[in-house]
């Protein structure tokens, strides 16, 4: 990455409720002195953002717009790394995307839609790593907290099963949350309920090539509603990119065991909640593909609002883990604060400087996970940051 770009990394999509987050997190975060910008296509809302950040470091302000690539050429340029909060990714994220991998420029994203991460795993993968940058999706809660988390057990387990996981390795997540969700994560869901057979075809090409790339034995285990104490009570397996994203780390790298199976749930709360919660996603998942009925749903939780910091402040997350290889088994907890929001602010803002300034990071490029990029730093920099990781908890 050259070292005469003016920018270490730069910001995409600042004005909108979760860019804003990012950007004070940010402000309050960077190194003394490192040079940064915002981006977005209105300059007036960029400054407005600008004025009411915290510190003595104030960024730089750049005018860009998916829907002019020069400029978005212009920007990727311009910077070492680049986020972008810029949704729904499949309508507004390629072009950039695009623009990063000609110009060799590290990108993070939190997109939680498959369809657009597996298009670009088609499209980009070798490309990126032919031009030597890294693009990094699901840095928030989709899927941050499941990709390191497993990672956090995986080496738990490996201490505990005398230093090297030498056979078939198991492990289950189960998030619980109380928190709401952004507006921009809502219409994103819909958009992908919406579009099943893209989803499918996308989901088809992309594990041909992700078996030809990275041929490990990786699967996951049968998703079924079940009771598990340990893990939380009853479970669901959830219908989420998170196993997606946990499986393509197991594929890369060989520190998960020669074979590896991961399920992937929600604690409900009780057998009711869960065979309502069922009826529930499947109810939305089909008037999603309903064109009137998908509009009215998205009006409900309108993009670009959120909620105020005292409510997030009352939100939390945890997700267990317990992973096993032959008798030796581990359960960790990975928590923190409100997820939506605060939480995915600071997941992705630490991975965009993870990119940006830590030396000798990404550890893989092309289309990558935030584990495949980043692997225990990104947990280091997660628990500085607040969020804790431990083990039998």
């Amino acid at each position: 990455m050259s070292a005469t770009r003016p920018y270490a990394l730069v910001l995409y999509g600042a004005t909108g409720f979760t860019g804003g987050l990012c950007a004070r997190y940010l402000a309050r975060k960077l190194p003394a002195g490192t040079p940064w910008a915002l981006a977005g296509r209105n300059r007036a809302k960029l400054e407005q953002v600008a004025a009411g950040l915290p510190g003595d470091n104030p960024p730089e302000l750049i005018e860009a717009d998916s829907g002019d690539p020069a400029s978005l050429t212009a920007l990727a340029a311009r910077t070492r790394a680049l986020a972008s909060t810029v949704g729904p990714y499949m309508q507004y994220g390629e072009p950039l995307v695009r623009a990063c991998v000609e110009q060799g420029t590290h990108y993070c994203d939190l997109t939680g839609e498959p369809e657009f991460v597996n298009t670009l795993l088609s499209r980009y993968h070798e490309a990126a790593q032919a031009s030597g940058c890294a693009l990094v999706n699901c840095c928030g809660f989709d899927s941050i907290p499941h990709d390191a988390g497993v990672l956090f057990a995986i080496r738990e387990l490996t201490l505990e099963h005398g230093g090297k996981l030498d056979g078939p390795v198991t492990a289950e997540g189960a998030v619980a949350f109380s928190a709401k969700f952004s507006g921009g994560t809502w219409r994103s869901a819909l958009e992908a309920f919406a579009r099943p057979g893209a989803n499918q075809r996308s989901q088809r090409d992309a594990q041909v090539r992700l078996k030809q790339w990275y041929p490990r034995k990786v699967g996951g285990l049968a998703p079924k509603p079940h009771k598990d104490d340990a893990l939380g009570g009853w479970l669901a397996p959830m219908p989420t990119i998170d196993p997606m994203v946990v499986m393509r780390s197991a594929r890369a790298l060989d520190d998960y065991g020669p074979e590896f199976r991961y399920g992937h749930y929600l604690v409900t709360g009780g057998l009711g909640k869960l065979i309502g919660g069922a009826a529930g996603v499947g109810g939305l998942l089909l008037a999603a593909q309903i064109g009137p009925l998908r509009r009215r749903l998205m009006k409900l939780n309108p993009a670009g609002q959120g909620p105020d910091e005292a409510t997030r402040a009352r939100s939390w997350f945890q997700v267990k883990v317990r992973a096993r290889c032959g008798d030796s088994e581990v359960l960790c907890r990975v928590s923190g604060g409100d997820p939506g929001y605060d939480e995915t602010a600071k997941m992705l803002s630490e991975t965009l400087m993870g990119l940006a300034l830590d030396e000798g990071y990404p550890m893989h490029t092309g289309v990558v996970t935030p584990v495949m990029a980043l692997g225990d730093r990104l947990i280091d920099r997660l628990e500085a940051a607040g969020m804790l990781f431990e083990r039998n908890a």
